[in-house]
């Protein structure tokens, strides 16, 4: 069945066969295979993919809104897709602006194949080392925060290269999750996001030939790679965590009805709605400000997506504490699904940026700096 571009009704429908499951995978630290496979059914993970190239056109705000519908009833599901489909939109907006990325949009659209971003070290300075060897490069690394990697076919990925000729630098390139010494090391057991399989892997002298190499850079800097990646990244991401948010307000609200006359309750309702709003209107923002991919990539626009994806963090973790106190001590009981909520609000505050490298980043910017000290 191809993929429902009335892309709200298409998240309930596939929310609803994930949601009764979504406690129980998520209680035994198991990802959610089930729910892969009823998505790669409908041609999610494909669906962004231009119509020039074959797909089916969705665009970055339908996915945005498809993803934060779908997170009311499986937030780790919604999570590790959204993984995925960040690396799908950067792959548009380089392939839209005539930049390379056509050839993983039409892999990605040929086998429905699910993309793995190996997290947030791979930031500035990346880690691990490469050798230069006849043809290509032999990686190894330690990649954590693998989300979806169970189900995944091709990580992006990076690493850190000391280039004899230029000095530090990082290589960027794709690699199969099948490729001789790459090894999943299945230990995914946190706090919340339980269900999202972002295990850390390892790649053991993995062989990458040169010309699957796509950026090298030098370690360190800031990179204007990282204003494509930023932009098209948060909004998509903080859709989820705004979707959980208002999972946990409407369940609050719920178990707030019985106690109506008390004014606390009422006090505590407004509070936690004003928090709602606060992330609503941030990923709102950023999504408005990645344009459905019409952007000009540039670093003041990159810091305001970072500041509101502080704010929307700050203000998803608001609204599922409120949303416990306004619960009660009902709320504190597991099959309420508050504090599964609530557990989960915690991992967006970890997404690049946290809140004080997010404020130094904005901080420079404002004052015309290099967006990071060298």
């Amino acid at each position: 069945m191809p993929f429902d571009t009335q892309i709200v009704d298409a998240a309930i429908g596939l929310g609803s066969l994930f949601s009764d499951k979504s406690a129980e995978f998520e209680c035994k630290d198991e990802f959610v295979h089930e729910n892969y496979e009823a998505l790669k059914a409908r041609k999610v993970f494909s669906a962004q993919v231009p119509v020039a190239l074959g797909g089916e056109g969705v665009s970055h705000r339908e996915m945005c809104a498809f993803l934060r519908r779908l997170a009311q009833d499986c937030p780790s599901t919604a999570l590790a897709v959204s993984m995925h489909q960040h690396l799908v939109s950067a792959a548009r907006k380089n392939f839209e602006d005539g930049k390379p990325g056509e050839a993983l949009l039409e892999k990605v659209l040929a086998g429905e194949l699910v993309l793995v971003s190996t997290g947030a070290n791979d930031w500035l300075d990346s880690n691990g080392s490469a050798e230069k060897v006849e043809g290509g490069y032999l990686i190894n690394a330690v990649k954590p925060f693998g989300s979806g990697s169970p189900c995944g076919d091709i990580a992006i990925t990076s690493c850190a290269y000391d280039c004899p000729e230029e000095g530090p630098n990082v290589l960027h390139f794709p690699v199969s999750l099948k490729a001789d010494g790459v090894e999943m090391l299945d230990d995914w057991q946190a706090m919340g996001m339980r269900a999202t399989g972002s295990q850390t892997i390892r790649f053991n002298k993995v062989f990458v030939p040169d010309a699957a190499v796509g950026l090298k850079r030098p370690r360190g800097p800031f990179h204007g790679a990282f204003n494509v990646i930023v932009t098209v990244a948060l909004p998509l991401i903080m859709s989820v965590y705004t979707g959980l948010a208002e999972k946990a307000a409407s369940v609050a609200t719920e178990k707030a009805k019985i106690k109506a006359d008390d004014p606390i309750t009422a006090l505590q309702l407004g509070e936690m709605q004003n928090l709602l709003v606060t992330a609503q209107m941030a990923t709102d923002s950023m999504i408005e400000l990645c344009d459905d991919l019409a952007f000009m990539p540039n670093e003041v626009l990159t810091s305001q997506v970072l500041s509101r994806k502080t704010i929307c963090a700050n203000a998803v973790i608001g609204v599922a504490e409120k949303a416990l106190e306004v619960a009660g001590g009902a709320g504190f009981m597991r099959k309420a699904g508050i504090e599964r909520l609530l557990r989960d609000a915690h991992a967006g505050q970890f997404h690049p940026l946290p809140e004080k490298r997010q404020q130094m980043f904005s901080g420079r910017v404002a004052l015309g700096l290099t967006p990071v000290a060298s």
